[in-house]
């Protein structure tokens, strides 16, 4: 648990450093609101290309070398932002970000079957909530790092600012700052070289795929419905959490916020909270179907917030936390950031739902769900080209509403289907 916790970590650390990247990149290779967003697009699209191709890998080099070897992709992956950066080729950046991409596929496709597996199904997901936890606090630090390290003395790097200097000074601009941006990457890549050693020579036991199953003569995982219906529930939701989590800062700066790129750092922290409720209710006070209902009507609830709130008061997060001193935010943005809390405990629900009864299809289904990673590629689009529309971020939050709403299909009927 301590080794499959450490992965967590490093899922959370790379995926959300996207939510600072996305404005980070917007300004320096001067891209519209839909181009900025192929940054998830390609990022999450890797895990559905991916997806097969790493579980036949991991059936032949078993899953502790699957490991290391997908921590090996991610440091070379890490590697590529440093023509990247000194080039300003978005193109390059896209490469780097498949590499990771790629590299987490074969992590999320192992770990996630251990967490469910190593104790009773009923409290699998307050494990997969703890895991969560560790995720998600990494999602709070990645913004901040990246902030600090890259971002740090530039308050005045924003679309405005950026657009009224000259051409020279512009130039001289993103030549710093892309600069600044080499040495982060070189660390990552550092520690997971290191980590691949760590996991090679690790005491981390190899999981056996179960001999007997109810697949009552069934062929494959595609005559499981709830394994599908689960996969199409977490496309919804990483689609959402994506919205949430990495154009948070893209709307904050549209709003106005000064501290637009670490406003991913407010979601991952409404986020820990939905974790720490999970585990403290989950199965003693709640059952994994109930929180997962509770789950989408919620998020549906936090959308229509975005979409009707004042973005002229900003009074939700100055009674939550404006005594504190830290930045309050639009009451838009707020409900964003709230969306976090709202679905936290659709990950950790969804999979020992969908896992029950699969037996020695499990490592299928496995595969099956890793592929819904995708509705964080396809999702956003959705979203970027509603705002590129529309002419505003606020429109595309429209398109959480619809994913919310499927995923409590699952949650009230989809979970329960033995047969189509």
């Amino acid at each position: 648990m301590a080794i499959i916790g450490m992965l967590f970590f490093i899922f959370g650390f790379v995926t959300w450093l996207n939510g600072s990247l996305i404005p980070f990149l917007r300004i320096l290779c001067d891209l519209n609101e839909f181009q900025a967003l192929f940054v998830t697009f390609v990022f999450y699209i890797a895990y559905t290309v991916m997806a097969l191709p790493m579980s036949l890998i991991l059936r032949r080099t078993g899953y502790r070398n699957g490991m290391a070897l997908g921590l090996g992709i991610m440091g070379v992956a890490a590697l590529v932002f440093i023509p990247a950066a000194q080039t300003g080729s978005f193109a390059i950046f896209l490469l780097g970000l498949f590499g990771l991409g790629a590299g987490l596929t074969i992590l999320q496709t192992a770990s996630n079957p251990y967490v469910v597996r190593i104790g009773p199904v009923e409290s699998a997901a307050t494990r997969i909530a703890i895991m969560g936890i560790i995720n998600k606090s990494a999602g709070v630090l990645a913004p901040l790092a990246f902030t600090a390290l890259v971002l740090s003395g530039l308050s005045d790097f924003n679309t405005q600012a950026v657009s009224q200097l000259g051409a020279e000074e512009r130039v001289a601009m993103m030549d710093t700052v892309a600069n600044r941006l080499i040495m982060p990457y070189i660390y990552m890549a550092g520690l997971l070289f290191v980590l691949v050693g760590l996991i090679k020579f690790s005491g981390l036991p190899e999981i056996e795929d179960e001999a007997e199953s109810e697949d009552d003569g069934r062929s494959g995982v595609w005559q499981f419905p709830q394994v599908v219906l689960g996969a199409l529930a977490l496309f919804a939701y990483v689609g959402v959490e994506v919205i949430a989590g990495d154009t948070i800062g893209l709307y904050g700066e549209e709003l106005g916020v000064g501290n637009f790129a670490s406003l991913t750092s407010y979601t991952m922290v409404f986020m820990v909270v939905g974790y720490l409720l999970g585990i403290f209710c989950i199965p003693r006070w709640t059952s994994q179907q109930q929180a997962l209902t509770a789950s989408a009507i919620a998020g549906s609830l936090c959308v229509l917030g975005v979409l009707f709130s004042s973005a002229e008061s900003s009074m939700m997060s100055s009674v939550l936390w404006g005594w504190s001193g830290i930045p309050v935010v639009p009451n838009p943005v707020f409900f964003v950031a709230l969306m976090g809390l709202a679905h936290a405990l659709v990950w950790p629900t969804v999979w020992p739902l969908a896992l029950e009864g699969l037996g020695r299809f499990t490592a299928q289904g496995s595969a099956l769900l890793i592929m819904g990673i995708a509705g964080g590629a396809i999702i956003p689009l959705v979203f970027g080209k509603l705002s590129e529309n529309a002419g505003t971020f606020l429109s595309g939050y429209w398109v959480a509403l619809p994913c919310y709403l499927f995923i409590l299909f699952y949650a009230l009927k989809g979970h329960k289907m033995r047969a189509w």
